[in-house]
């Protein structure tokens, strides 16, 4: 039987009650996205796992996705269009990865620990200075520049280009505009990208970028002038939305939850319980568009992904799943198991993924030593989330940093 595809909430309201629809109707759902894209939806968190190491799933649209034209669909762009260790398989995968991971390692991240600190301390004497009589957006002032800062300061973005890099890396996420607006986003993202090149061609570093500059330069078969431009979007992208949203979480829950706050305060061990908490909970990304069938997959249950369908899979969904995890929509950094996919599972597996926890450690505690009294503010409940079915993060996030009694 063919059911009619769910339309993907892109309000970011109905997000994470969506999921637990999806979950509830089936080890596979088919939705409807943007454009009328048509997938197969995976909420469970056991599939999830499954197909993300299945021999017949693929991450390349160029060969796996027959009924899509590259360039049809511009809100697919960045996520589908792109050619990057994020869009390919093989040989292709392990090519473009090497590029990075160098940069990536855990010593280098560890390395990164005091420029990370220097950035905190920076936007925490900010706040300070700042009118202390009323509320302030936390995201704005403090977890939105940390991890934006680090990744532009690895890339070597410019000063006077951030701004415009940041403001186009953001709308990307927005999964409720027109096609003339996603149009306008696919050519700002490829504009802003160029630009950083040309700089960097004219004056190089030592940063990613001239050392991707230079590899494309010195040998244009290791690295296509695409596979430049798409690498960057996904290193400068996913290394400037993650933590943000991590970081959010985090001050949320704890601010509600007042004993849970006093017990990592009184045993800074358990920051570490406090991040994987948050991302079980909160997961940075929901869904992350798209992977592909490159032969028929039996799910069970009726449901078959027929080879050339296409599938979005529910990172964020497997962290809330009630077959994982008891009382799942519970925050308990005492939590025994506090498994979750938000930095994805297998080969694909989050490069940056150790970063974005560095950036939350050293953010947080800093956080909470300097403002001791921090607070919600009053006008807090009813946050504003990103319009969006891949990303989680809320638009602002205002607090009080001396509340008056």
């Amino acid at each position: 039987m063919t059911h009619t595809p769910v339309a993907l909430d892109s309000s970011g309201r109905r997000l994470f009650a969506q999921t637990d629809e999806l979950r509830a109707a089936g080890p596979a759902v088919r939705v409807r996205m943007p454009e009328n894209v048509i997938a197969w939806a995976v909420t469970r968190g056991d599939v999830a796992r499954k197909l993300l190491t299945h021999p017949n799933v693929s991450k390349d649209a160029r060969t796996s996705w027959p009924s899509h034209t590259p360039g049809s669909i511009p809100w697919l762009y960045p996520w589908v269009d792109v050619v990057s260790m994020f869009t390919s398989d093989g040989a292709d995968h392990q090519r473009l990865r090497r590029l990075v991971d160098r940069a990536f390692t855990p010593a280098r991240i560890e390395a990164m620990r005091p420029a990370i600190h220097a950035i905190v301390t920076d936007l925490l004497d900010h706040l300070q200075a700042l009118d202390p009589t009323g509320p302030i957006d936390l995201r704005e002032h403090f977890s939105y520049p940390i991890p934006t800062r680090v990744i532009c300061d690895l890339f070597g973005v410019p000063d006077d280009q951030r701004p415009q890099m940041l403001r186009v890396i953001d709308s990307v996420l927005t999964t409720d505009v027109t096609a003339a607006e996603a149009e306008t986003i696919k050519d700002a993202l490829a504009a802003a990208m160029q630009a950083l090149v040309d700089s960097k061609r004219h004056t190089p570093g030592e940063d990613m970028t001239s050392l991707l500059l230079a590899t494309h330069e010195e040998d244009g078969d290791r690295l296509s002038h695409h596979e430049l431009i798409s690498t960057l979007i996904l290193m400068i992208g996913a290394g400037s939305e993650t933590a943000v949203a991590l970081i959010n979480a985090a001050v949320y829950e704890l601010l509600h939850h007042p004993k849970q706050l006093h017990a990592v305060r009184a045993d800074r061990t358990l920051w570490s319980d406090v991040i994987e908490e948050a991302l079980r909970l909160h997961p940075p990304i929901m869904y992350l568009p798209l992977r592909y069938a490159t032969a028929d997959i039996d799910l069970g249950d009726g449901i078959v992904i027929r080879q050339g369908d296409a599938i979005i899979i529910g990172f964020g969904a497997h962290g809330r799943d009630p077959d994982i995890h008891q009382s799942p929509e519970a925050f308990r950094i005492d939590r025994a198991d506090k498994q979750h996919l938000a930095f994805g599972y297998g080969i694909h597996y989050c490069l940056g993924a150790r970063l974005a926890r560095l950036e939350a450690e050293v953010a947080l505690p800093a956080l909470f030593q300097r403002f001791p009294q921090l607070a919600l503010a009053s006008d807090v409940t009813d946050l504003q989330p990103q319009r969006s079915f891949i990303g989680t993060d809320v638009t602002a996030l205002p607090v009080e940093l001396h509340p008056t009694p």
